[in-house]
């Protein structure tokens, strides 16, 4: 089937507008959400699919008005529900391609359960996190991903939480594929969706994403231009981990500790440096580069950090019902309904 399923794409030949409602879109200007629905309509006419056996799900916040703007089929449900919601879309039509678009609040706090469930059965979702750290739809407060510290409207003294780190939840969670990316790069946001779409199994992208409203600057050094260089880590399959405005920098792996190393040192040479491995089978290392988001002197990480391969729920969930039929048969709901009643003294 999906090789028919391809070629009738092929012969469709869509383009972004095919993928664009006459809904107007209402964010606020400059919100990083017009970035990301942009990106994802760009590159939806490569993915392969027909819009009709694409379906967005989301939950509650700014980034669940997504399903609207999207003309594929999609569901807005209700707060933090989005993976529950799209796992029995799954389920119910194996077929189709299912993503879901959440917020840090939507899919973190009241949506955590579900968010980790979905990453620990590895259903067969792509699930595209909007991380700006406030919660935006309710006007500002602080969410699970807002810096220790952060004055916001609920935290006027600054919030006391430490935050959740999205990547290393996920991972640890048991998402197969992993990555992170942010509003101001559209062709990697591109890149990361294909890859994400590609993958069998529970796909996580965290977008970091400004709101220019309630949370402006949030993520700043990762994209002035100025500060970029020193404070962003492209990571690239197989290759050394260095950065930098003139690539001088480099990441050394010290034992479990990753440190900075300066490649202009005599005494440093890039063969010191870590080499990127997306499908390194050893948890450890990938444990270790999602931290690095957390630690001032380390650079954040961009790009994939995980990528491997395991069974998905969905498959193995038909597989289960196949073989359990082939041994007893088709069940009968009649049969089923009518063996009786229990009567509670």
């Amino acid at each position: 089937m999906e090789n028919n399923t391809n070629e009738a794409v092929a012969e469709i030949k869509y383009t972004a507008k095919d993928f664009s409602s006459d809904i107007d879109v209402k964010w606020c200007p400059g919100c990083g959400d017009y970035s990301i629905l942009a990106q994802v309509q760009r590159t939806a006419p490569n993915l392969g699919r027909k819009k009709e056996d694409i379906v967005w799900v989301s939950g509650i916040g700014c980034s669940s008005r997504f399903p609207y703007y999207m003309d594929t089929y999609g569901i807005h449900g209700i707060h933090g529900r989005a993976a529950a919601v799209a796992t029995g879309v799954k389920l119910a039509s194996p077929d189709l391609a299912v993503w879901i678009a959440t917020g840090d609040g939507d899919s973190l706090s009241i949506g955590g359960n579900h968010f980790i469930h979905a990453c620990r059965k590895n259903v067969d979702l792509k699930i595209m996190l909007f991380n700006n750290r406030i919660y935006g739809l309710t006007k500002g407060q602080y969410s699970p991903t807002s810096l220790k510290g952060q004055v916001t409207k609920s935290s006027p003294y600054g919030t006391v939480d430490f935050p959740f780190n999205a990547c290393k939840l996920a991972s640890g969670s048991g998402a197969t594929f992993v990555a992170r990316t942010f509003d101001r790069d559209p062709k990697h946001m591109q890149e990361v969706i294909k890859r994400a779409s590609e993958h069998k199994g529970l796909a996580f992208v965290e977008v970091y994403q400004n709101c220019p409203i309630f949370n402006d600057g949030a993520y700043a050094p990762l994209t002035d231009k100025a500060t970029k260089p020193d404070n962003v880590l492209m990571l690239e399959n197989s290759k050394p981990m260095v950065f930098g405005a003139n690539k001088d920098k480099g990441i050394k792996l010290d034992g479990f500790n990753a440190v900075v190393i300066d490649l202009n040192d005599a005494n440093n040479s890039i063969n010191d440096c870590w080499v990127h491995d997306e499908a390194d089978e050893n948890p450890t290392r990938e444990f270790i580069l999602s931290r690095f988001s957390e630690l001032d002197e380390l650079p954040t990480p961009i790009g994939v950090m995980r990528k491997f391969n395991k069974p998905s729920y969905d498959e193995d969930y038909h597989a289960q019902i196949a073989e359990v039929t082939e041994k007893k048969g088709k069940g009968d709901y009649k049969k089923l309904f009518s063996v009786g009643s229990w009567e509670v003294e």
